[in-house]
């Protein structure tokens, strides 16, 4: 049989591991940290949400970040100091203008089909992840916010995602309890939300009772191929460890890149910040008061999920600004604020603050496929939308590895890997 290596046991690498488990191969799934999803996996915006699906390579997100770069609240922040990854990470995300179009095609069907798969591994394992499938409305101010979202409504539905244009009383309809005025909104009603570290931890329990070893509190300190077989060298404390494998998956979301380089590859992801807060609502005011269909306020880049009775998320903003996981308290102010204008009944005294650093392409696409070595394997640089999409391109990996890789002993090739 032949046994996998994956680095990094956030939702990507857990997703991995449960595809290529249950196609049947010895998986090993590495995490740095003593659980999974406790980095970018542990508190984001909840959304599950094709409807976010377009790519942020256009002009006016440039003319934005520019405009905003001296604003230390703003929702796209770059630092200006000047290193060469930025500089190359930005070049590259020029150049990938012209296919803005054709990526957020692409990446409306990827979120769909990840849908399918997410649902379905969620049910099979009877995983409780506070699950609200009461779509997704994307919140307007102006005329020319809401005017450019019907045009990107026209791009997802060449992907296959339908949503509806609807008045400020449709919205009120929609969630009665958001205050405000607005000039309109469109609705996703095939949308969700939940909760991602729930998710994750779910799965990987699932991924143990599969028979993956979860290694946890593990440095990979290196990684080498040979293009038929990996090592991936650790550290644990003051102890170093040395691992073989017939195949390696790299997953490791920031440090991708790192480990990329030193298996021969160029995986330019870069770690682009994006901070949320935990509202803890302690009352029953506070619970009326809150949302129960998830936002996305596309002038302000937020968006919002309901976590169960008492607990209301609120993610969003992006800041250029290397592998820094400070959390500031100028980036959390603007969140509060928000919850304040738009939800006034809610109680915003237990609020926890949360940043981590989302892996993002300068395509916006992930990178899912083979590396130069023969087995070795990528599916890192999923973004801003890497729990929407993990399912599928775990499942898109599962498929790649079993082509250059024997099939596990008594696996059945005429039967579909899922459902």
């Amino acid at each position: 049989m032949a046994h996998i290596g994956i680095i990094g046991g956030g939702i990507t690498g857990v997703t991995t591991a449960y595809a290529l488990a249950r196609r049947g191969y010895s998986v090993t799934l590495f995490e740095r940290q003593r659980y999974t999803a406790m980095e970018t996996s542990f508190a984001n915006g909840g959304q599950l949400s094709a409807s976010n699906a377009e790519v942020w390579t256009h002009p006016a997100t440039l003319l934005k970040g520019l405009k905003w770069m001296l604003k230390s609240d703003a929702p796209l922040l770059v630092n200006p100091k000047p290193s060469w990854h930025k500089l190359s990470w930005f070049a590259e995300f020029m150049a990938s203008m012209p296919h803005y179009e054709r990526n957020t095609v692409a990446t409306a069907q990827l979120a769909i089909r990840a849908r399918d798969f997410l649902f379905d591994w969620a049910n099979t394992e009877g995983i409780d992840f506070d699950l609200k499938q009461r779509g997704i409305l994307h919140i307007y101010r102006d005329r020319q916010g809401f005017e450019h979202a019907g045009r990107v409504s026209k791009l997802l539905a060449q992907g296959g995602l339908q949503r509806r244009a609807v008045t400020p009383e449709e919205m009120q309809a929609i969630e009665p309890t958001l205050a405000g005025r607005y000039f309109g909104g469109y609705y996703t009603e095939s949308d969700a939300t939940g909760d991602i570290h729930k998710f994750t931890q779910g799965l990987a329990r699932a991924c143990e009772r599969l028979g993956v070893r979860l290694v946890f509190g593990h440095e990979v300190a290196s990684v080498q191929s040979d293009g038929r077989s990996a090592q991936v060298c650790t550290r644990e404390g003051d102890a170093d460890h040395s691992f073989h494998f017939d195949a390696l998956v790299v997953c490791a979301g920031v440090g991708s890149r790192a480990l990329a380089r030193q298996l021969g590859d160029r995986v330019n992801v870069y770690p682009v910040k994006g901070y949320s807060i935990t509202v803890n609502l302690p009352d029953a005011q506070s619970q009326a008061a809150a949302p129960t269909v998830s936002l996305l306020d596309d002038e302000t880049k937020l968006v919002t999920s309901r976590l169960g009775a008492d607990r209301f998320r609120v993610a969003g903003t992006a800041e250029f600004n290397g592998d820094n996981k400070d959390i500031r308290a100028d980036r959390i102010a603007p969140l509060v604020r928000w919850v304040q204008q738009c939800f006034p009944g809610v109680n915003t005294r237990q609020v926890v603050p949360w940043a981590g650093l989302r892996p993002m392409m300068p395509n916006m696409m992930p990178r899912v496929g083979r590396g130069r070595a023969a087995n070795v394997f990528y599916n890192t640089g999923h973004g801003h939308l890497g729990w929407t999409l993990s399912a599928v391109t775990a499942d898109m990996v599962g498929e790649i590895v079993a082509q250059g890789l024997p099939r596990p002993t008594g696996f059945d090739i005429s039967k579909p890997a899922f459902g």
